[in-house]
């Protein structure tokens, strides 16, 4: 059985951030065809799909569509802010390489 991915406390502090003061919503973590190594991970405010797997922490939610779930099997969904900026970025297991910036791989 494959693992579900799992979210920082500083992921979830973060969403809480940008949420704050208005209307809570969930970030959609999916993988989709394309970007410089074969697939790319879309990262945004959305809401959840009944089907959704909906990760959830300090009052805020992580949702996962089941088509990217197997890419995300295992993975940790973080918070970065450093010099060179800030982002949420993924530690995938899955991936056999990734590009520099972060937001495509391949299998």
């Amino acid at each position: 059985m494959n693992l579900p991915p799992k979210v920082t406390e500083r992921a979830f502090a973060r969403l809480a951030e940008i949420n704050d003061g208005g209307t809570a919503q969930p970030l959609r973590v999916a993988v989709s065809g394309g970007g410089c190594s074969g697939f790319q991970y879309d990262i945004r405010l959305d809401h959840a799909e009944a089907d959704d797997l909906v990760l959830e922490g300090s009052g805020q939610s992580v949702v996962v569509d089941p088509v990217s779930l197997p890419f995300l099997a295992g993975a940790v969904i973080d918070f970065s802010d450093e010099l060179i900026g800030a982002r949420f970025l993924i530690e995938n297991p899955n991936a056999s390489s990734s590009c520099g910036c972060g937001t495509s791989f391949s299998m």
